[in-house]
């Protein structure tokens, strides 16, 4: 069962907010355990609806065959997945930055001096402690401070809206590649002055807490993008299946790895041609990690880009008591 309700005409060449909204049409339909609720239907998607049109053929067969007959709740639940796959696609290349923490970072540091007094040593691996420090201390600097002073100029509760939230952490992580990338230079520069280029036994005269801001600002982006998609896909996901969306975000991370891998790969394929060492050897001082660094940077400039037109032209998930509440709010 089907009941179309009237809903808020606006001019669709106003703006493109508005002309996104005229795209939502709010329906009653029951759900699979014959409960109904209140949502809005996605006419951008509409060809999907097919699957919930009812042929003879179907009248004709006893029980329905659920393959050749959905329900209308079953295509909206699908409408609003396919519609959140774009915003959840970019960030794996947010993932791709956040996996160098265990990789090159990690790598970086073992060049570096890693003395804390004259008979100890730290792992370098045990530096990503700062990107939990960065979280602990951001949570409380966004929630006290942050939010409070977004929500006085927005008027929203959250402060930032979701993708607004997102696309902060997308910018943060740029500058984290950035650091690396610069840190990486000082390295090369040392090494240099120093001539230590085949000196792999021994350590560049830097301090591996030289580290510390690239670790730092990888978890301030943390804060933003990792929670933003966890708030993002619960409410945007349809009503039975937000445990599943809530996870999708946890997919990002295991594909950021694989794309790290691959990135890595390609790039060791493509500099190690003719006989060069390439930019990842495993001799650091005669290569440059440094260049990889900016590649990474670069492809998070580009997916942020990518992202801003899809938060452009994404419209969020409305209920039709959500149009009560805003009608209500402008009486």
């Amino acid at each position: 069962m089907v009941a179309v309700t009237p809903s808020a005409i606006c001019n669709p060449v106003s703006s493109l907010s508005c002309w996104l909204h005229s795209f939502w049409i709010p329906i009653i339909c029951a759900n699979r355990y014959g409960l109904y609720s209140a949502l809005y239907s996605c006419v951008l998607l509409r060809f999907l609806d097919k699957a919930a049109v009812e042929t003879q053929e179907d009248k004709a067969r006893s029980p329905v065959n659920p393959w050749r007959l959905c329900t209308v709740t079953q295509v909206e639940e699908l409408k609003s997945i396919l519609r959140i796959l774009p915003v959840w696609a970019s960030g794996i290349v947010f993932a791709t930055v956040y996996s160098q923490m265990n990789t090159m970072f990690v790598l970086q540091g073992n060049t570096l001096d890693r003395h804390m007094g004259p008979h100890f040593q730290i792992p370098s691996a045990s530096l990503s402690i700062f990107d939990t420090i960065s979280v602990i201390v951001w949570v409380p600097i966004y929630d006290r401070i942050i939010v409070p002073a977004v929500r006085r100029s927005t008027g929203r509760e959250r402060g930032f809206t979701q993708l607004t939230r997102m696309g902060i952490g997308l910018v943060i992580s740029i500058f984290s590649m950035l650091a690396a990338g610069i840190l990486e230079v000082a390295r090369l520069r040392t090494v240099a002055r120093h001539g230590l280029y085949d000196d792999t036994s021994g350590y560049v005269p830097m301090s591996i807490f030289w580290q510390v801001p690239q670790y730092f600002i990888v978890g301030a982006a943390e804060i933003f993008t990792f929670i933003g998609q966890l708030e993002f896909f619960y409410d945007q996901a349809p009503d039975a299946m937000r445990s599943m969306c809530s996870a999708l975000s946890l997919t990002t991370v295991a594909l950021g790895n694989y794309l790290s891998t691959l990135l890595v790969t390609i790039v060791t394929s493509i500099t190690t041609r003719n006989g060069n060492l390439g930019w990842i050897p495993d001799n650091l001082n005669r290569g440059h990690l440094d260049y990889f660094f900016w590649l990474l940077a670069v492809l998070s400039l580009l997916n942020f880009g990518v992202y801003l037109l899809i938060a452009k032209c994404y419209t969020y998930k409305k209920t039709v008591e959500d149009e009560k509440t805003t009608a209500n709010n402008n009486i």
